[in-house]
């Protein structure tokens, strides 16, 4: 495991070697939030837009050993009882040779709403955490605030284009068997993971997740036999401990050609 935690190690090093304070966030990236419309179960619809300079990048929620994983706080928000994300589809992009997953030059992230009391107004107010990659990375702190009136009821086509450009479901894609399996290796669990799935085309690639932060989960290796997809991938604790795995909070994302299958839960077999 400490070959594996150095590794991750040294690609962040190289990725933050130059100084945070050579591009400061205001002159790289436009942040806002889009207003969106109000449902008629009081479910509010609004977007994170990020507009970035040329070149740049963010991104996903599991963006690879090298990536920085966005981190939302609305605790200064009024009325909000919570906030769920849709994540666009996103792509694998490769920079000194170390893999990432993420967006480049803008992104519209949907974000679904909850309020406390319906039919009233909520106000968005917090920070996003999030990191901006080019030549170098930079972690970034963002402040945002925004009120959603409550009377907001026309579509905004850039949110509904970012909700139509999420993955597929294992039940839209047509998913048939998966099955994982796992072996003990030292210091962790070895997972292979066979899903009968059809291409989702040039450059594809599985990205696997799980339900516990503190488990670290190594960029996985997958490989065709035809209508199936054998992936491999190993898992950490980050403290050392030994684990178990929740087979229902295994997630595992195949993406390729600009589309993506989003599957939940791998059985054993």
């Amino acid at each position: 495991m400490k070959t594996h935690l150095l590794a991750f190690c040294f690609a962040l090093a190289g990725a933050f070697a130059a100084p945070m304070y050579a591009n400061p966030a205001s002159d790289l990236v436009e942040a806002r939030i889009l207003t969106g419309w109000r449902g008629e179960d009081g479910r509010h619809v609004a977007a994170l837009h990020l507009d970035m300079k040329d070149g740049w990048k963010t991104y996903w929620r599991a963006p690879g050993d090298a990536g920085i994983p966005p981190r939302f706080d609305w605790r200064g928000s009024r009325n909000l009882s919570g906030v769920a994300i849709t994540w666009p589809t996103p792509r694998a992009i490769s920079q000194n040779g170390v893999r990432t997953i993420g967006y480049a030059n803008s992104l519209t992230l949907p974000l679904h709403v909850m309020p406390n009391q319906k039919g009233k107004a909520i106000t968005l107010d917090g920070t996003v955490e999030l990191g901006l990659c080019k030549d170098v990375c930079l972690p970034l702190t963002l402040r945002i605030s925004q009120e959603l009136p409550k009377d907001v009821g026309k579509r905004d086509p850039r949110i509904v284009a970012a909700l139509a450009a999420r993955p597929f479901s294992a039940r839209e894609a047509g998913v048939g068997r998966v099955v994982c399996r796992m072996t003990p290796i030292d210091d962790g669990l070895r997972l292979r993971a066979e899903v009968d799935v059809a291409s989702q085309g040039a450059g594809e690639i599985a990205v696997i997740e799980t339900d516990n932060p503190q488990i670290w989960v190594a960029q996985a290796q997958s490989a065709r036999q035809g209508g199936r997809l054998v992936i491999e991938t190993e898992l950490y604790h980050v403290d050392g401990k030994s684990f178990a795995l929740n087979r229902d909070g295994i997630r595992i994302t195949v993406i390729g050609g600009g589309q993506a299958v989003d599957i939940k839960g791998c059985p054993g077999g």
